[in-house]
């Protein structure tokens, strides 16, 4: 049976789905006075979470197997628009409130059908919350409910119902069509949608439910906007993506199901030739960025599985020890996506899977498939192998470059590295390292810095490409261990971000393309090892200006040739303006340096996050790693943005 087939079966049987399934435990109560405690926050993020919370209620007719098709929708006035073509919201009464089902789920906290009622093995939702603080936090919503051959619609503002459920018209089909719009009473940042940011949460929902067809579609343009994500192969296509710019170990990615006391766990994963490791985990389509018991049961089994098949193969010889858990992920990619019908989230983010009996259950499924996987493609079984006794080496001699490391100039905040000029501050909030490119420069920001909250860290050139060395090579490189010495938060798998000894890291390079290579450098170096401090929004890139422009007792910094011409045109001709170009920060004189870059009150600087980490990590794939092809064709795609090239 096919999945549309399949799809038409359970439709047949979609009467089980009524008002009975729909549960209510408690009324609508405060969520307008109190949104933060139900969408986390009123800004861009909490606007956001209001479309997952009706996209969520659409996937979970997808888990259940009614739904094959959902389409997302940015309106012109920024309201948001899903539909599904499961079976419908019941319409009729619930017996509880004593009025129609939808108008329940949309007026009371906590009703659905994921509370045991019969109505969802397993959710993504938040358990029925969702609907009813969307209406809430709505000025205006809408619902149409396509069964039974009618269409019923009810519309409601800021959680108050403006109509009875009301039959609209006859029709052939079946689903629900949500529209809402955020009330600017209560997102008062900004009501304004991120086609971007939805489209991305989008790709990876279809990729977590295989066969599923989403279409984002964005009618805020002059032309419109649409995509539609369709992976057949689900988590299996959803590593290819990952991989798709770097060196694999093996063509087809390994992808492995089972299911035990109703726990469906899915596993695909694949080795690439690089040194980093990628793991991502999901319970019920939620990304659990903090891990888990699932993540800790796929990391045991793997560590396990790949050392007995080893062993059993003399390819680790008895005397030998085992590989590391750190070895056998270096250049794996993997997905481990748990389906779990009472899932319990915990963790600062609620993230974090918490559920014991997850931990066992993902460990003997992924042990019992993967080690039959090893046994049954032998060839595969010893580049996973080789793999891991390569890593295995290269931490043995990181493990000695690290203790000849601490010996010579010490890891330890107890011993800084000579060049750095820290600050007098001891408070890390406070405190700042610019990390400078050239001695000039870093003389200039020296004598120019505030002492008791600036430290200065100059560096010589181009830093190693942390993207295709070694830890050792990397432990061995001066730069780059003066400045894990300076942060005192140690890097990789033993980094610390608690004990940061500063809490703004500022790259400060020339506006060339010598310096924009070197922040490339540095900004690879924190991603791959000291990726906290970007995810902690610690990481800042200076704006220096170009020009300097003098006419008298006027002094202007300008940043571009644009800004030039246009002050030009302003400015009275005479006397004649004096220009300076400043091709470097070393043309700076300490004074220049501070008013322009340093100051707080008067710089500008570039914060660097990471809003979709997956995009980050295949851009650092592509502009740091060995292929020259992606490479090639990013700078061919991009090159027409670039308008003055500084050679």
């Amino acid at each position: 049976m096919n999945l549309s087939e399949e799809i038409r079966s359970k439709k047949d049987i979609a009467q089980d789905y009524d008002a009975s399934q729909i549960q209510v435990l408690e009324g609508l109560e405060a969520v307008r006075k109190r949104p933060g405690m139900y969408i986390g926050s009123t800004s861009g993020e909490g606007l956001h979470h209001l479309v997952w919370e009706i996209v969520d209620n659409s996937i979970d007719e997808a888990l259940a197997g009614f739904a094959d098709e959902i389409n997302v929708t940015v309106e012109a006035n920024n309201g948001i628009t899903v539909i599904d073509n499961g079976r419908g919201i019941p319409v009729d009464t619930q017996k509880k409130t004593g009025r129609p089902a939808l108008e329940t789920v949309f007026t009371i906290l906590h009703a659905g059908g994921k509370f045991g009622g019969g109505g969802y093995k397993v959710s993504g939702g938040l358990h029925g919350v969702g609907g009813s603080v969307v209406n809430a936090l709505s000025s205006s919503l809408e619902v149409r409910v396509y069964k039974n051959g009618k269409i019923y619609f009810q519309g409601y503002s800021r959680g108050a119902v403006l109509n009875d459920v009301e039959i609209i018209g006859d029709t052939d089909r079946h689903g629900t069509t949500v529209y809402f719009l955020p009330d600017t009473d209560i997102f008062k940042e900004t009501i304004e949608f991120d086609y971007d940011r939805l489209a991305v949460r989008v790709r990876e929902l279809a990729f977590l439910n295989r066969g599923l067809k989403i279409t984002i579609e964005d009618k805020r343009e002059e032309k419109p906007q649409i995509q539609e994500y369709h992976y057949q192969g689900g988590i299996k296509s959803y590593v290819g993506f990952l991989n798709k710019n770097k060196n694999i170990l093996f063509e087809e990615p390994i992808f492995l199901e089972g299911e035990q006391q109703g726990i469906a766990v899915e596993v695909a994963m694949q080795y690439t030739d690089g040194y980093h490791s990628n793991l991502l985990t999901f319970a019920n389509n939620i990304h659990t960025y903090e891990g888990g018991t699932h993540e800790s049961g796929f990391k045991t089994a793997l560590t396990r599985v790949i050392n007995d098949y080893a062993k059993r193969n003399k390819l680790i010889k008895e005397n030998e020890d085992n590989l590391t858990g750190e070895d056998v992920r270096e250049g794996l990619t993997a997905v481990v996506s748990v389906k779990h019908p009472d899932p319990q989230f915990e963790g600062q983010t609620k993230t974090k899977l918490g559920n014991s009996e997850a931990r066992t259950i993902t460990d003997r499924l992924f042990s019992a498939h993967f080690d039959k996987f090893l046994m049954e493609n032998p060839q595969t079984a010893r580049k996973i192998v080789e793999k891991g006794l390569l890593a295995s080496r290269a931490r043995l001699a990181a493990k000695r470059a690290r203790e000849v490391t601490r010996k010579k100039s010490g890891l330890e905040i107890s011993n800084l590295p000579g060049k750095l000029a820290d600050c007098s501050s001891k408070n890390p909030e406070i405190s700042e390292i610019f990390i400078v490119e050239g001695d000039s420069a870093g003389g200039s920001a020296k004598q120019g810095r505030s002492r008791l909250f600036q430290a200065i860290l100059p560096i010589r050139g181009k830093i190693l490409n942390v993207e295709k060395a070694t830890l050792d090579r990397i432990l061995g490189n001066e730069e780059i261990r003066a400045l894990f010495t300076a942060m005192g938060t140690g890097f990789g798998g033993d980094f610390d971000l608690s004990k940061a000894r500063y809490h703004k890291l500022v790259i400060m390079t020339d506006a060339d393309v010598d310096g924009a290579h070197i922040r490339t450098l540095l900004l690879t170096l924190f991603y791959r090892y000291m990726r906290p401090v970007v995810e902690a929004g610690f990481v800042y890139i200076a704006q220096p200006p170009l020009y300097q422009v003098k006419q008298g007792k006027k002094m202007v910094y300008l940043d571009s040739e644009e800004e030039l011409d246009n002050l030009l045109k302003e400015w009275p001709l005479a006397p004649k303006p004096s220009i300076q170009r400043y091709k470097g920060l070393g043309e700076m004189d300490a004074e220049q340096l501070w008013d322009t870059t340093m100051n707080p009150e008067n710089r500008r600087l570039l914060q660097i996050t990471v809003e979709d980490a997956i995009e980050a990590d295949q851009v650092m794939d592509m502009l740091m790693g060995d292929r020259v092809e992606p490479r090639r064709k990013f700078i061919e795609d991009n090159a027409r943005y670039v308008q003055n090239l500084d050679i």
